[in-house]
């Protein structure tokens, strides 16, 4: 169970790379007002969405303990992101507002991830 449980986490640490490095090589954009979501930050955070479902599950059935409040918060915030993300998806530009908090709700899940013990 844990070879199966550090695969999931090391597809999770995927999905939350290619969501984060999406928003930082737009960065530059950003400040110029042409900053758009790629696809990479749409399956980087589905990525995220069920490899998180799959190891909430697989912790359980180990039963390891899980901590429901924190993973209610980052499910949360996940689920901010993807809205974002696939709602603006198709837009040619996005509002810097718009883009940066994708980029500070992501940056605010991993540290969630790191920090909540």
């Amino acid at each position: 169970m844990d070879v199966l449980i550090h695969l999931f986490v090391g597809l999770h640490i995927i999905g939350v790379a290619s969501l984060l490095g999406g928003f930082l090589t737009q960065m530059k954009a950003m400040g110029e007002g042409t900053a758009r979501f790629s696809p990479a930050m749409l399956h980087g955070a589905l990525t995220m969405l069920i490899t998180g479902a799959v190891l909430v599950g697989l912790n359980q059935a180990d039963d390891q303990t899980v901590n429901n409040i924190k993973i209610g918060v980052k499910l949360a915030l996940l689920v901010v992101i993807l809205g974002l993300v696939y709602v603006k998806r198709d837009d040619e530009t996005v509002d810097k507002g718009l883009f940066g908090l994708v980029g500070l709700l992501t940056t605010a899940n991993i540290f969630i991830a790191v920090l909540w013990t």
